[in-house]
């Protein structure tokens, strides 16, 4: 087999490329991947096998994310938000900033979330079974995340459909651009209008504190001193982009993925399966969240492939997530799948402070589904977006039958 030579830094190798087929390639061939230098940008590793991925997230000491921890970021030489956004800051200060996000954002302080996050998805679908065909992604799966996140945080109402759009931008996955240059201008543009956005709604908790967590935030202290603002700015950014994308991305992906495996799909209605079990194997199958990285503190072996001080390292859960010696036939949908420790959260001391609240959000659609609908039927080709950080689907058109007596 020759050489692969692909170019993980251009979305459009995922437009032109099944990137599952770049994954099983790489793997078999090239587990540690040297992307060569284009464009003007830097050389990076790949890493496409699950154990080297989940060591490389579990090692803070050889492996940092204060100098990116996306190819946006890395490739660029940086990210202006180190040492005040939790997902670029290791070390105590990143335990300190973790420890005050927690309270906010455990499992105990978010149950009440839980019961508004089933109605509000239980409404969305019987929305779309109105509709009869509906766009899966814009009439059903679309608020749903954005109004969660944005609950928490205390967004007003009247802002969400600004945050919305300005997400899917800031991530590539709402642009007309087929230029790489022109996305990423637009993307930028975006990501700050969002930190402006929210420049202003820190500055209005300062001055009259409310019950939601920006409030938590710009009162709470780390080593006896007050979260500065502008940490708080950034990491209200990290939690929009992170709590809407993923999820709303894995809730619309779900739904050919079932309709493709109409097996699956009568497990999940027939209780053979749980939505426990279910959930994690559409985190995994769908994976939207391609890769995070990071860049090598000291010279490093991995695989017998020598990676220098300061060299880039990409880990790919999209690809980590479908390897053959960690999940028996991984090209397949197992609901019943157990164990399942996928890659989607990460692992380590990074691990996805939203966890909790993703999955509760995805085991809601899935229960929805089951309850409400008897049969899908996929009625137009998906649109994708472009991005190499980010799989999915950005407009779903579906025929939803609904199920007996609703």
């Amino acid at each position: 087999m020759p050489e692969p030579t692909y170019d993980l830094a251009d979305p459009r190798t995922f437009r032109e490329h099944d990137q599952y087929a770049i994954w099983r390639h790489l793997r078999s061939e090239a587990p540690v991947y040297w992307n060569a230098p284009r464009g003007g940008n830097p050389g990076f590793w790949a890493l496409t096998k699950y154990d080297d991925v989940v060591a490389v997230y579990k090692d803070g000491e050889r492996f940092t994310s204060e100098r990116g921890n996306v190819l946006t970021t890395l490739l660029a030489g940086g990210d202006s938000a180190v040492g005040r956004m939790l997902a670029v800051t290791d070390g105590k200060r990143h335990q300190d900033l973790r420890n005050v996000m927690l309270k906010a954002f455990s499992p105990r302080a978010l149950a009440y979330v839980a019961e508004r996050v089933q109605a509000n998805t239980r409404e969305r679908v019987r929305a779309g079974l109105d509709l009869g065909t509906c766009d899966f992604a814009a009439d059903v799966a679309e608020k749903i995340p954005i109004n969660t996140i944005s609950d928490l945080l205390g967004v007003p109402d009247s802002d969400r459909d600004l945050l919305l759009r300005l997400t899917k931008t800031a991530l590539s996955s709402d642009t007309d651009s087929d230029d790489p240059e022109e996305a990423a201008e637009e993307s930028l543009m975006a990501r700050n209008e969002i930190l402006f956005y929210f420049d202003d709604l820190v500055a209005e908790r300062r001055a009259r504190p409310r019950e939601d967590v920006i409030s938590t935030l710009v009162q709470a202290t780390v080593d006896g001193r007050q979260v500065e603002p502008d940490d708080v700015v950034f990491n209200c950014y990290s939690l929009i982009i992170g709590g809407d994308e993923t999820s709303r991305l894995t809730m619309i992906g779900m739904v050919p993925v079932l309709a493709e495996n109409p097996a699956q799909w009568a497990a999940l209605k027939s209780g053979e399966v749980s939505v426990k079990s279910a959930v994690e194997e559409i985190l995994r199958y769908v994976s939207p969240a391609m890769h995070f990285g990071r860049r090598a503190t000291r010279a490093v072996t991995i695989r017998g492939v020598d990676i220098a001080e300061g060299d880039i390292v990409t880990l790919w859960n999209s690809s980590a997530n479908r390897d053959e010696e960690i999940f028996t036939d991984p090209e397949s949908l197992d609901l019943a799948r157990t164990p399942n420790r996928h890659a989607s959260f990460g692992y380590g001391p990074h691990f996805c402070l939203g966890a909790f609240l993703g999955r509760t959000e995805i085991g809601a659609m899935l229960e929805a589904l089951r309850d409400l609908v008897d049969e899908m039927h996929i009625t137009a080709e998906p649109e994708r977006l472009h991005s190499n950080l980010l799989s999915g689907i950005t407009s779903l058109q579906v025929k939803l039958t609904p199920a007996a007596g609703n």
